[in-house]
């Protein structure tokens, strides 16, 4: 039998009037890229003061102790899970920079109040409550817009760059944010450190205007079915409900660890708040590195490596289980905040590139919905499952599950599947094309 030889592979067809790669002037020249990765950079240090400040403006109330503290925190958590699906239908309905410009101006007005309360004194419990609600909702309505802005000014095959670089210096600017966020509180007071928060937030409003996207074309649908089409769009992937499925799980075990078992831990066996700073700052640091890297790297099966990138976040928490030494802890730490950024540069790329440009918010809006959904169980039930398992065997317990949860994610076709799409072909790859093509 004489063996058929293969056909060679079809030569790719370049999209019409795209330049090549080379063509295309670094992301820092871009003056909108720069605008918004500046705004983001400037709210979000300002964010990193706002976290300690509110928390001490809130202990430093008269009879206030950590009841108040929780329900205030909780008022802010609460709307950005209520109010997400809105935000969502919202940005693929209006122009999204000037939703951004609205809810920066909104969140401004509450921590202008809540610093205004502060200095002067009087500030009832139910209206720093109020003012915090406002301020979740306003990074509710803000956070969807802000998923679907990137790709109106990024062409596609750069958009994985573009991401690494925005979370780098986010990732920067929080990590700045908290380290200055005690030293102003205790040299300026926590009220004049929320109004640092608020002005960040009107310098951030300021550069976004600068984008001037167009309004988007008025469509004669409801809000409702809006919502039914962003659903149909998110639950029509497979690779996209299975992995924000496990999110859900995962952010509620990371959350339990952070917020509870893992100060618990670190107060009572591994030298209190400064071994945790330490352990809390390899992360931060390690997030840093992981976008850097990620704005480079360039992999076939991006959800693939971004599931795979979720089974070093267990590590930190099963050392911590076990009571290693502060510094394995904080190499693990540094070594998932690599892996989570990896994971959060793959996932929002690949989100921005297969999601349709005319839903892309409503999905990134479900994809928080549901990454975020168990978040707040995750902090419920970590005292009382602590208190009767002990610390160790919860901690254990929040690292199977982040194992388990990734595993059974893989058994997703479409997760193990999904590919990127290839280079464009170069000038002389495109010649031998050409060349070959039958006339």
């Amino acid at each position: 039998m004489t063996a058929t030889p293969e056909p060679a592979p079809a030569c790719p067809s370049p999209p019409a009037a795209t330049a090549p790669p080379s063509a295309d002037p670094p992301l820092w020249r871009d003056r909108r890229f720069v605008l918004l990765a500046a705004a983001r950079t400037i709210s979000v240090l300002g964010n990193g003061f706002a976290r300690v400040a509110l928390s001490f403006a809130v202990l430093a109330l008269p009879g206030a102790g950590p009841g108040q503290l929780s329900l205030v925190l909780a008022c802010q958590a609460v709307p950005q899970l209520v109010f997400i699906l809105a935000g969502g239908v919202m940005a693929d309905r209006m122009s999204r920079s000037r939703l951004m410009i609205v809810t920066d101006l909104v969140g401004a007005a509450a921590y202008a109040g809540l610093a205004a309360m502060v200095l002067t004194g009087h500030a009832p419990l139910m209206a720093l409550c109020a003012l915090a609600a406002l301020a979740g909702t306003a990074t509710a309505l803000f956070s969807p817009a802000m998923d679907g802005v990137i790709p109106l000014l990024v062409p596609a095959g750069r958009l994985q760059r573009a991401n690494g670089l925005l979370r780098v210096g986010m990732n920067s600017s929080m990590l700045l944010g908290l380290a200055l966020s005690g030293v102003a509180v205790a040299v300026v007071g926590a009220g004049w450190a929320l109004a640092l928060n608020a002005v960040s937030f009107v310098v951030s409003a300021l550069l976004v205007r600068g984008l001037r996207l167009p309004a988007r074309a008025r469509t004669g649908s409801s809000g409702w079915a809006d919502l039914r089409d962003g659903w149909r769009e998110f639950a029509g992937r497979q690779w996209l409900w299975v992995v924000v499925a496990q999110y859900s799980v995962v952010v509620a075990a990371l959350n339990a660890n952070a917020g509870v078992l893992g100060p618990l831990v670190a107060e009572n066996e591994l030298g209190g708040a400064r071994s945790w700073s330490l352990i809390v700052a390899a992360q931060a640091l390690g997030t840093i590195t992981g976008a850097g890297l990620a704005a480079r790297i360039r992999v076939r099966r991006p959800v693939l490596i971004a599931v795979l990138a979720t089974f070093p976040l267990a590590l930190p928490i099963a050392l911590l289980a076990v009571r290693a030494p502060v510094p394995w802890i904080a190499l693990a730490m540094f070594g998932s905040g690599i892996a989570a950024d990896i994971f959060g540069v793959l996932w929002a790329t690949t989100i921005q590139r297969e999601v349709p440009e005319a839903a892309l918010s409503r999905v990134s809006s479900y994809d928080w919905f549901g990454s975020l959904a168990f978040a707040p169980l995750g902090l419920l039930i970590a005292g009382p499952v602590a208190a009767r398992t002990g610390v160790g065997p919860a901690l254990a317990g929040c690292a199977a599950l982040i194992v388990l949860v990734s595993a059974a994610a893989l058994l997703s076709p479409q997760v193990r599947g999904l590919r990127a799409p290839g280079p464009a072909p170069t000038g002389e790859e495109r010649d031998e094309c050409e060349a070959e093509r039958p006339r």
